[in-house]
């Protein structure tokens, strides 16, 4: 019985850093777009496994965009500064393509698309 509450309690302190990490996550901006990378829709994965460690996998609007290690540095420092978790790896993707159809309602609404 001791083992399955600590698997209960595993799996909340996983669901809170979670919620810690999106919330970090909507403090990081494209420099050139007035919205956080979360709404734009730019993170595609946010797994927090059970040793704390957390893999990210992320897209960027354009392969080219100019201030990639900036947004990528940016992710990294601010999900890694979250009290608990020990270590975050970020794969950068462009597949699928990222598009206007992943933001946010907010994020649409923000940027006049709605």
């Amino acid at each position: 019985m001791p083992r399955k509450h600590y698997k209960t309690k595993e799996m909340s302190q996983k669901f809170e850093l979670e919620e810690k990490i999106v919330s970090r996550l909507k403090t990081v901006f494209d420099p050139e777009i007035p919205v956080n990378v979360y709404d734009l829709g730019l993170i595609y994965k946010v797994d927090v496994k059970e040793n704390f460690e957390v893999d990210l996998e992320m897209t960027l609007t354009t392969p080219h965009c100019p201030a990639a290690d900036f947004i990528v540095e940016d992710v990294k420092q601010k999900v890694e500064s979250i009290e608990g978790i020990k270590k975050v790896t970020i794969s950068l993707t462009f597949e699928p393509a990222w598009n206007k159809d992943m933001m946010s309602e907010e994020a649409l609404l923000e940027l006049g698309f709605l």
